[in-house]
């Protein structure tokens, strides 16, 4: 049952794009296959990442998440981020992003290995489910708002602890043409833990520089069907811009916190036109896309 308070995409079929390139059965079933043996290897390998630590342990997953992609063959292009991306863990961060697809997780992951905010269902899912458990996510029952405040604090916890962990704010996932308002939940938790925001903008996109909401997992279809129309597509890219981090203390309650964010996702994407005297109070913390 959905709650009234929980957030709603318009999005469906309705939203998807026409023309996509597409690859042949055999090159669809091969990248299943890829898939799968990449989930078998690191499950192969998670003994391991209980004694590596740091650096080593961030590189390792790092590449699993990276041949998760390759097997559905997406590419992955970064705007700006590089230092983000090579950060020691230790210190925390509340990562945000725009939500559109399962393929955000893995795409996020395959530029710094972080912890999640899932919601509860993921557990469940193939693939995707066994990596973010596997890689110390935090799951929110959205069925039950009860749970909400408890979870919150543990989120806290884990950043004021050093974690760095990925929320989608949206709460749920749009086409990528259109998108949501931040909720302010989970900037609560920022402020309590006492560290940074770092919002990354998502985009897909095809090798021909057309826009796609093909990867979008949208409307009542089943991961299943999310999963093969990724398969399908020939050239799919995934673009991320990664913003600079919004500083404790910059903004004077969650709500402006969750505005900021929102504001840099938007203005890296180009999805909107901000008036000039906000632009100028924005800038300097959170609305240009880092070098």
């Amino acid at each position: 049952m959905r709650h009234p308070w929980m957030p709603a995409s318009p999005c469906g079929d309705s939203c998807l794009t026409t023309g996509e390139p597409t690859v042949g059965l055999p090159r669809r079933i091969g990248r299943f296959a890829a898939a799968i043996g990449v989930v078998l290897a690191a499950v192969a390998c998670a003994p391991v990442l209980v004694v590596l630590g740091g650096k080593a342990r961030m590189r390792l997953l790092r590449r699993v998440f990276r041949a998760v992609l390759r097997a559905f063959g997406v590419r992955l292009v970064v705007h700006g981020g590089r230092s983000f991306a090579e950060t020691l863990p230790g210190r925390g961060a509340l990562v945000v992003n725009n939500h559109i697809s399962w393929l955000d997780i893995i795409g996020i992951n395959a530029l710094r290995p972080m912890r999640a905010l899932a919601k509860v269902e993921i557990r469940s899912w193939p693939v995707l489910g066994w990596l973010v458990a596997r890689g110390g996510s935090l799951f929110l029952d959205r069925e039950r708002l009860s749970t909400l405040p408890a979870t919150m604090s543990g989120l806290a916890d884990a950043l004021r602890g050093g974690a760095v962990v990925n929320v989608t704010p949206e709460a749920t996932t749009w086409c990528g043409r259109a998108s949501g308002r931040f909720t302010t939940a989970t900037f609560q938790a920022a402020i309590d833990g006492g560290v940074p925001v770092r919002p990354i903008a998502l985009r897909y996109r095809l090798a021909d520089g057309r826009e796609t909401t093909h990867p979008a997992f949208i409307g009542p279809e089943s991961l299943i069907a999310s999963l093969r129309r990724v398969a399908r597509l020939r050239g799919l890219v995934l673009e991320m811009f990664v913003c600079p981090e919004i500083a404790p203390g910059r903004a004077a309650d969650r709500r402006e916190l969750a505005a900021l964010a929102e504001a840099a996702v938007s203005a890296a994407l180009g999805t909107v036109t901000i008036p000039a005297q906000r632009r100028r109070k924005l800038t300097s913390t959170a609305l240009e896309v880092a070098p």
